[in-house]
């Protein structure tokens, strides 16, 4: 079946876990990389959860995000009415964020690693929610003070539409499915593409069920 023009037409053609696909210059998919530790990841994910809960943010816009966030790590990513930052307590408790759990770190530098970006260490994970509907348009990640580091992404449940652009949100914009499992890794010359996910589609997922969890790791610096 032929996707439509600029997408990359990958549903129905066959990886092995972990293949390295090109998906533009220095940006890197790896299917179902971390499909085998799902379980464990989930019950970190939950752990961290319990200490800093999700929310709605608002955007300087003043309308909120449907996507239902948090963080881990030294920084979270946060935004309000005064824009977007990084910061080192988490405004809804007042607390410091909880520790990425290791198993999250482990795969995120080694996931980088593979991706070409060996010194990779990331002090930011931004945990977002999709339930159907919800939808993250076209941005850049340029809040890190390291734009040298890559962004390492992992997906888990309901597949997503994922839309990686180019450095302006006029360029063209390429459309494919995010999986259970999958890893996306971008930096270099393309670290500051204009990237989003598409309104998610209702589906049940059998360990997530009516959900996507998306994990993006940073240097936020």
């Amino acid at each position: 079946m032929a996707g439509k023009t600029g997408d990359l037409n990958l549903t129905e053609a066959l990886f092995d876990d972990q293949e390295r696909i090109a998906i533009a210059d220095s940006a890197w998919l790896f299917r179902g990389y971390a499909r085998a530790q799902a379980s464990e990841i989930v019950e970190a994910v939950r752990s961290v959860l319990r200490q800093a809960p999700l929310r709605q943010m608002q955007v300087p816009g003043g309308h909120w995000m449907s996507v239902r966030t948090s963080s881990c790590g030294d920084k979270g990513w946060v935004s309000d009415s005064r824009g977007y930052r990084y910061a080192c307590e988490d405004p809804l408790t007042g607390r410091a964020w909880p520790a990425i759990p290791p198993l999250l770190l482990e795969l995120a530098v080694s996931g980088a690693a593979r991706a070409g970006f060996a010194a990779f260490e990331p002090d930011a994970c931004l945990i977002n929610c999709y339930q159907p509907g919800a939808k993250m348009g076209l941005h850049q990640d340029r809040d890190e003070k390291d734009l040298d580091a890559p962004i390492v992404s992992l997906s888990f449940g309901l597949p997503a539409t994922f839309m990686f652009g180019g450095l302006t949100r006029r360029g063209s914009v390429k459309r494919f499915p995010l999986l259970h499992g999958d890893m996306l890794v971008w930096g270099g010359p393309s670290r500051m593409v204009y990237h989003g996910v598409a309104p998610l589609q209702a589906g049940e997922h059998p360990m997530l069920g009516a959900w996507r969890v998306n994990l993006t790791f940073r240097r936020a610096g």
